[in-house]
């Protein structure tokens, strides 16, 4: 293993400067009367690998947390420890402007270096919202509160080339300035870059999948959908089931997570730990991405197989841009993200019309939308503008929202929700939790979702969903 700060402190120059901000964050604290962040930025070697470097300084039970998409460049923000939690259990209200109001006021008081490096250096917060108001309130999904940022102690970002550390602190009135440096200096001493590790060959074959209900249940839920769609009652709600791997030793999360990044590149790769679960998917969906006054998002819906035949391939993408059923269905997506989208925005530019969205072993429909905000609206508020999308709840939502835990019997936690990252300056990125698994012990709860409309037949969409499963089935077995 290598230090990633060469000598594995803050050089000289740097440690000057990083003391005479914690002395200020420190009167800063005093006169609030409440804790104020400090934090130091640092460039480090492009030959660095943000989840690695986390994988392998990690404390034991710590939160971390790593999301990335390759074939961006490289893109990547990784995250380890906790130098501030900001939570909210859903019931107060929108649990989304509480905290992107409190994320704010945080980063506002900080006192932080400013820095020209990659999306996603400097000062963040990374964490995620489950998708209902009141989900994640099963005994599995503890440690996955509705909503949850966290300013972690170290975090690392990645662009190309570019790759930035920042150590993060939380000073207190009574804190003593020299006493804060030599914490970061020993947390920075910690950090060491090693490969993640590689999946135990010899536990393969030795699993289980299950249902967690029986397909038959999943199949009576979309017939009654239908029923409901038909008499008028809503145009579209989304179902989800769970399938349940379970194997003789606890998931290794951080070697899935190697595998996924390298399977899906074209994904959002992210994995959040927390003790002795973790939360990982590779998600084709872009919820929003926030660049100044820019947003950007993808309508994606309707779907089917992709093939190792490069003509099977494309016809079966043929099919999918000529199929009434599934362009109806991405259609509903793409008008309520305008519809949310535009009393917000000078302007809202949706594509005319859907492309295919290749994923390695899936195609979409999908609509790249833009829109010029209006005035300053954080990722936060933006995600939770936009969340729910049809995508993965309903049309008319009123009216779906009810019906999908009715129907699908189960705790969704922060599957479908927004997972990512936010910045000091409130830019960010958050994707849809899809294609994931929540690994607890030597437990996998997979979940796959599908749209369901007047046209969908049961049996195709509980076929639909095992295709959605083999993102992560053959990885985890």
């Amino acid at each position: 293993m290598n230090t990633v700060l060469r000598d594995g402190t803050l050089l000289a120059p740097q440690r000057t400067a990083l003391l005479q901000r914690l002395e200020r964050a420190v009167q800063r604290a005093r006169r609030a009367g409440r804790p104020v962040l400090a934090a130091h930025t640092a460039r480090v070697g492009a030959d660095i690998d943000p989840a690695a470097v986390v994988v392998a300084s990690r404390r034991p039970g710590e939160r971390w947390f790593c999301f990335e998409q390759p074939s961006r460049a490289g893109s990547a923000v990784a995250a380890l420890g906790s130098a501030a939690e900001l939570r909210d259990d859903g019931t107060g209200g929108d649990r989304f402007r509480a905290l992107a109001r409190r994320w704010r006021d945080l980063a506002a008081a900080a006192i932080v270096d400013p820095t020209d490096g990659p999306p996603g250096s400097g000062l963040v917060a990374v964490g995620g919202f489950t998708f209902a108001d009141d989900g994640g309130a099963s005994p599995h999904w503890s440690g996955f509160p509705p909503a949850l940022l966290t300013v972690p102690e170290v975090a690392l970002a990645r662009s190309g080339d570019d790759v930035r550390v920042t150590v993060a602190i939380a000073a207190a009135p009574d804190d003593v300035p020299d006493e804060l440096l030599a914490r970061l200096e020993r947390r920075a001493g910690e950090l060491r870059a090693a490969p993640l590790p590689l999946l135990d060959p010899t536990t393969v074959g030795r699993h289980r999948i299950a249902s967690a209900a029986p397909p038959e249940h999943y199949e009576s839920a979309v017939a009654r959908a239908v029923e409901r769609i038909r008499a008028g009652d809503l145009e579209k709600v989304v179902l989800a089931r769970e399938v349940q791997v379970h194997a003789a030793e606890p998931h290794d999360a951080a070697a899935l997570y190697g595998v996924l990044r390298e399977a899906f590149e074209d994904c959002y790769v992210f994995c959040a730990g927390t003790g002795e679960s973790a939360f990982l998917a590779a998600s084709p969906e872009l919820l929003v991405r926030r660049e100044g006054m820019r947003a950007t998002t993808v309508a994606l819906a309707g779907s089917t197989r992709r093939s190792a035949d490069p003509a099977v391939d494309a016809h079966l993408g043929e099919q999918l841009l000529g199929s009434d059923k599934d362009r109806s269905e991405q259609a509903i997506v793409a008008r309520r993200i305008v519809a949310a989208l535009r009393p917000h925005a000078v302007w809202v530019a949706a594509a005319p019309e859907p492309v295919l969205v290749r994923v390695a072993n899936i195609q979409h429909l999908g609509t790249p939308i833009r829109a010029q905000l209006a005035e300053p609206r954080s990722a936060v508020e933006l995600a939770g503008l936009l969340h729910p999308t049809p995508a993965v709840g309903g049309e008319p939502l009123h009216r779906a929202r009810p019906l999908i835990p009715a129907l699908e019997g189960l705790d969704r936690g922060w599957y479908a929700g927004p997972v990512g990252w936010t910045d000091a300056s409130d830019d960010g990125e958050f994707c849809v939790a899809l294609r994931c698994a929540l690994l607890r012990g030597s437990v996998a709860h997979c979940y796959a979702g599908v749209g369901v409309v007047r046209d969908s037949n049961p049996a195709d969409e509980l076929a639909e969903t095992e295709t959605k499963l083999q993102a992560l089935l053959p990885v985890l077995t």
